[in-house]
């Protein structure tokens, strides 16, 4: 059995700037994304944590790096990164749908198949890397509880897939920022979601 506190980083100033899509572009906390990871760490206070793993962003980083309060190693693990957003990198919903509404259309559809901005990951490419990540860490965290934080985009479509549900139904699943997420790999289900937004 593996507990894992599953995290979306702390507000960052794509976030605060119209909700920008943000991706692989290394956007920094904005001092709110820094407090959301001080509550975070108020807490798992006295929680046993026994790993700490991260998206190699720093926006990841630093919220994993302040919401375990110095008490572990962090490692950066490349397979949490965010979607590669290709063309919708840096844009607002409102202005990429207005360029280009079919490839938004074929995102929505079927984001399983459909390349995010015409160039960047598909839902399955996603989902598939994030499970391998789990996986493994089922194997070597048996018994643990860890820390993962990655991004929205990354968390959603995984619960989403882990969940039995449509990838093109991902965004039903909200993730706010820092807020804590708690899934379980075995015991009574091969998966569980125990806590959305704590």
């Amino acid at each position: 059995m593996l507990d894992v506190y599953l995290l979306r980083h702390g507000e960052t100033t794509f976030n605060a700037d119209g909700n920008r899509y943000c991706g692989r572009t290394d956007a920094k906390l904005t001092e709110k994304g820094i407090a959301q990871a001080l509550r975070v760490a108020e807490k798992l206070e006295g929680v046993n944590i026994d790993a700490v793993y991260t998206s190699p962003l720093e926006r990841a980083y630093r919220t994993a790096e302040i919401a375990c309060g110095g008490r572990q190693l962090i490692v950066r693990e490349p397979r949490l990164i965010e979607l590669d957003f290709g063309t919708w990198e840096g844009k607002t919903r409102g202005e990429f749908v207005a360029e280009d509404p079919a490839l938004w259309e074929a995102w929505n559809n079927d984001p399983a198949v459909a390349p995010a901005g015409g160039t960047g990951d598909t839902a399955l490419q996603v989902v598939q890397r994030v499970d391998d990540f789990f996986a493994e860490m089922q194997r070597h965290h048996d018994g643990q509880t860890i820390i993962v934080v990655a991004h929205n985009g990354v968390n959603r479509l995984y619960l989403a897939y882990k969940l039995g549900m449509h990838l093109r139904n991902y965004r039903s699943i909200v993730q706010e920022n820092s807020a804590i997420t708690l899934i379980r790999f075995g015991g009574d289900e091969p998966f569980a979601l125990l806590k959305l937004n704590a």
